[in-house]
């Protein structure tokens, strides 16, 4: 099915705005059912949870619903599995402090090259913390893949904990998550897996994958600033959470320290609502049909329409690059690959640094990243990060064939 674009780009106010947003992998615009949310939210039923009274009792009911669709968008067994924080960032600090008083000196923690650094710091640190030693997972600088030969090493140093990314933010690169997991867990390992990258773009099921924890942020797939984390339910009540006193002691509330963000939580659900809206739809008919499915199943149904979709922008965003001369794409370039990665690409333009290229663009109304965007394992192992890192462009199911045309013609006028 094609899905109607104008349909699709009318629930988003933001692309009413003469521009092209390329920019995000580090933010998505947001949809009316976000807004909606959040502003019914503030204006019929702001107030704290717990109390006893309505506007209190409905804050409890949205945020009880809320953590109902995140279960059923990541497939958790039971709702008590997800918890809400400021990000990925924080949820991932505050979870590897815990961790922490697991790890002994000497015990190991594995990480890759390829991941944000916001799933390396909390591992590193910890590790440093307690005494413990970090194995380093490379990769493939010429296609930007991992090399899970340098993952069975360090498997085979018994780690208490291994960290993976779903997607690499810089690279795009899809990594074989369920075999990696399978292969960690095999090794006695704990698995993270920070699925920011990859959440906008394809369906994930935690029961299927088999991981501890997984981890993604709203902003990223359409929704406010909140990050979402997903944790097995017996490794949530037993491990020991940094928390006030009287807050609960069982999950997820003993992981929400102090008053959690009810008006983004409310946006969390208006995003998810959008996918359900785009399932019903398909953005040109009757895709599951109004109504029709589980929720869980049209969030399913919502990722394969996006994705089906998100092949054909990939495929004309390397094409166009590959017909940049000069231009360099870094990671996964062949189209017949796309799928291998999601429609995240870097790239850098010979003779132009990386920042006056996002300048440029920028000043044509092309919105796109240049620098490390905290992937800077990345841009430091591609030998980049002292020469300003890459640009990068991610286009989304909101963007079209046209605003990829529209880039290349863009950078044509820097090439020549």
């Amino acid at each position: 099915m094609t899905l109607d674009l104008s349909l699709i780009r009318a629930q988003f106010p933001a692309l009413a705005r003469d521009a092209v947003f390329f920019d995000n992998p580090a933010g998505t615009q947001v949809p009316l059912q976000v807004l909606n949310r959040m502003r019914d939210y503030l204006v019929e039923t702001n107030a704290n949870q717990g109390g006893a009274f309505p506007t209190s009792a409905a804050t409890d009911a949205l945020l009880a619903e809320a953590r109902e669709a995140c279960a059923d968008l990541f497939n958790a067994a039971r709702p008590e599995e997800i918890v809400f924080g400021a990000n990925m960032t924080s949820l991932t600090f505050h979870l590897s402090r815990s961790l922490a008083r697991t790890i002994s000196p000497g015990d190991v923690i594995v990480v890759t090259r390829l991941d944000h650094d916001a799933n390396i710091t909390p591992w590193v640190r910890m590790a440093e913390d307690r005494g413990a030693r970090v194995e380093w997972v490379d990769f493939d600088v010429e296609d930007g893949t991992l090399r899970l030969e340098t993952l069975a090493a360090a498997l085979e140093k018994k780690p208490k904990i291994a960290a993976f990314g779903y997607a690499s933010n810089a690279l795009g690169t899809i990594n074989p998550i369920k075999q990696m997991t399978e292969m960690a867990k095999a090794a006695g390992a704990l698995v993270f897996i920070d699925a920011v990258q990859y959440a906008p773009h394809g369906v994930i099921d935690v029961r299927d994958l088999g991981c501890d924890f997984l981890a993604a942020s709203a902003y990223k797939f359409y929704g406010p600033h909140v990050g979402v984390l997903y944790g097995r339910f017996d490794l949530l009540d037993e491990l020991d959470a940094y928390k006030v006193r009287p807050s609960s002691n069982k999950p997820p509330g003993k992981w929400e320290t102090g008053t959690p963000n009810f008006e983004g939580i409310a946006g969390v659900l208006g995003s998810l609502e959008y996918f359900e809206w785009l399932a019903e739809t398909g953005g040109a008919g009757a895709a599951i049909g109004a109504g029709g499915g589980n929720r869980r199943e049209r969030l399913v149904e919502a990722m394969r329409l996006i994705g089906a979709y998100e092949a054909e922008l990939g495929r004309a965003l390397l094409e166009t690059l590959a017909g940049v001369r000069g231009a360099r794409v870094y990671g996964l370039a062949d189209p017949e690959r796309l799928g291998e990665r999601v429609p995240t690409v870097a790239f850098n333009l010979e003779g132009h640094h990386p920042a006056e290229v996002a300048q440029v663009l920028g000043e044509r109304g092309i919105y796109v990243w240049d620098g490390n965007y905290y992937a800077l394992s990345v841009t430091e192992r591609l030998g980049v990060e002292a020469s300003g890192g890459m640009v990068r462009v991610g286009p989304v199911h909101y963007n079209t064939l046209e605003e990829i045309e529209a880039f290349g013609e863009a950078l044509l006028t820097l090439s020549f």
